[in-house]
């Protein structure tokens, strides 16, 4: 899957992407992993909370390469997740991926961009930073296995 970032294309995630999005996921262990119920919702139009989900493929094989979601709650959006395989990671995928959801933000009135890492995540911090984000502030002891502080991030629209 070692293809260029132009012979990939961005679309919304459907329910038959859900079993690869997983699989992504799960090889990723700084990556949320999501039961499958959880993508479902996130798909769900008629839902309380609504969520922009998009997915990255590789065009030719239409393998899904990545991932990203959003929740919206305008003037806020808050960026859930955003993943790519490792196969095809450091190939400027992230980056488009986060370039067409700000397209979708900014049509739904979302203003501001926020999110949560874990501190030792520094693939992550790097990606987010080099995106715009700037941290904001810390969650002591947010996360579990291990335990361990949320750097919040934001950034304007």
């Amino acid at each position: 899957m070692n293809s260029l970032p132009q012979a990939a294309l961005i679309r919304r995630m459907t329910p038959a992407d859900i079993d690869r999005v997983m699989e992504i996921t799960g090889g990723l262990k700084e990556t949320p992993h999501w039961p499958h119920s959880s993508y479902l919702a996130a798909l769900d139009r008629e839902a309380s909370l609504q969520r922009v989900a998009l997915v990255v493929e590789e065009i030719g094989s239409g393998a899904v390469a990545g991932l990203a979601v959003a929740t919206l709650l305008p003037p806020d959006a808050e960026l859930e997740l955003i993943a790519v395989d490792p196969a095809a990671q450091r190939l400027g995928l992230a980056q488009r991926l986060f370039a067409e959801l700000t397209q979708e933000l900014r049509t739904a009135r979302v203003e501001e961009v926020l999110l949560e890492v874990r501190f030792s995540n520094q693939p992550a911090l790097a990606l987010y930073r080099k995106l715009g984000f700037v941290e904001t502030g810390r969650r002591k002891d947010y996360y579990q296995i291990p335990v361990e502080d949320a750097l919040l991030m934001r950034l304007g629209l």
